[in-house]
C-alpha cells in the first residue's frame, strides 16, 4: 500500500489515499449516485414515459486519484490535468512511431537491417504546479503578529510583580529613613 494524492476536478490537492502499490497514472473517481426509487410502472412493467437511459443518470467525474507523487515545496499543489493528457498523447505517438519503425526494420532483409530502433520515452513535464497566486503566497508567508503564549504572559506578569515589589521596598526604605530622622530630632529635642 502507498499514499497517493486525491485531487478535485480542477486538479487541486484534497488528501492522500491509501492505494495498491501498482497504481500509476491518473484515475477518475465519480460522485456517488443515490439510488432512485422505481418510477411508476405501467401494465407491462416498464417505467411510464422513461427510456432506460433516462432512468439511470450518468455519473459525473468529481476528481482524480493521481499516481504521480506530489512535488514538495508547494503551498497548494495542483495537478496539471491538461499537461498529463498531452503527455499521454505524446506517449501514444512515441509508441506508434516506435512500432512503425520496428515493423519497417523487421521487414528489411537481415543483412541490411542494422541495429533495431530504440524506443525513446518523451520527457515527462512538470505535472504538479502551484495552485496559489504569488499574492496569495505573499499573504500566507507575511510575518503575522504573534500573540504571547501562556509562558510568555506569565513571565511578563512575574516581572511586573517583581518591579512593583522593588518599588515598594524602595518606598519602605525611604519612609524608614524619614522615621529614623524624625526619631533623632525628637531625641535631640527631649535632651535639650
Amino acid at each position: 500500500m502507498k499514499a497517493v494524492p486525491k485531487v478535485n476536478i480542477d486538479g487541486l490537492y484534497l488528501e492522500d489515499m491509501l492505494m495498491d502499490d501498482a497504481i500509476s497514472g491518473v484515475v477518475p473517481f465519480y460522485e456517488e449516485i443515490e439510488p432512485q426509487p422505481p418510477a411508476d410502472l405501467d401494465e407491462e412493467g416498464d417505467a411510464e414515459g422513461q427510456t432506460e437511459e433516462e432512468a439511470e443518470p450518468e455519473p459525473e467525474i468529481t476528481g482524480y486519484i493521481v499516481g504521480v507523487p506530489v512535488m514538495p515545496g508547494l503551498f497548494m499543489p495542483r495537478f496539471d490535468i491538461p499537461a498529463w493528457e498531452a503527455y499521454q498523447d505524446d506517449l501514444q505517438a512515441a509508441e506508434s512511431d516506435y512500432r512503425q519503425a520496428y515493423d519497417e526494420w523487421q521487414v528489411q532483409p537481415e543483412d541490411e537491417r542494422g541495429e533495431p530502433p530504440t524506443y525513446v520515452t518523451p520527457e515527462m513535464p512538470t505535472l504538479w504546479i502551484e495552485g496559489l497566486t504569488q499574492e496569495e503566497i505573499e499573504e500566507l508567508t507575511r510575518p503575522q503578529p504573534q500573540e504571547p503564549n501562556e509562558v510568555d504572559r506569565l513571565g511578563s506578569e512575574m516581572v511586573a510583580r517583581e518591579l512593583e515589589a522593588m518599588e515598594l521596598r524602595q518606598q519602605n526604605e525611604a519612609q524608614g529613613a524619614q522615621i529614623v530622622g524624625l526619631e533623632l530630632r525628637l531625641l535631640s529635642l527631649e535632651n535639650s
